[in-house]
């Protein structure tokens, strides 16, 4: 018996940037989050800003569209690893405002950090004022 760790979606976005999925299965850690683009307005319409270079390899496993003002979104964000010892840890990848993970502030300003994680924690990404909320699930596979 082998054990599946996953992200289930909260919120409306989290579930888009999903592509819908009731759940994102972590098949190969690290499995990296952050980033896809950003959004201007030009010429009086929404536009996106930037984004990665298609003949580039992809620097993240889940792509998020961050819309807010300021954004909560880093392009390189977290990431969540195995410890070594059955378990998982989020890694925060040097982000501007860092992930909540449950009560606990983990990175912001740059700086990293990293955090246990544990069945049923629930993940913001950023601030608390951002729209990208996960659950951090185990199940058999």
């Amino acid at each position: 018996m082998s054990i599946l760790a996953m992200l289930v979606p909260l919120t409306p976005e989290a579930r888009t940037a999903a592509r819908d999925a009731e759940r994102i299965p972590i098949h190969r850690f690290p499995f990296r989050v952050g980033r896809e683009s950003r959004l201007a307005v030009r010429h009086g319409m929404l536009q996106v800003a930037e984004r990665r270079k298609l003949d580039h390899p992809p620097n993240n496993d889940l792509y998020l569209l961050d819309t807010g003002n300021p954004l909560n979104v880093s392009r390189e964000h977290f990431q969540i690893e195995e410890d070594g010892d059955g378990g998982f840890v989020l890694v925060d990848r040097g982000s501007a405002c860092g992930t909540l993970v449950g009560d606990q502030a983990v990175g912001g300003e740059d700086r990293g950090g990293r955090a246990t994680l544990t069945p049923g924690n629930v993940i913001v990404v950023g601030t608390s004022a951002s729209p990208y909320i996960y659950k951090f699930l185990l199940a058999e596979a």
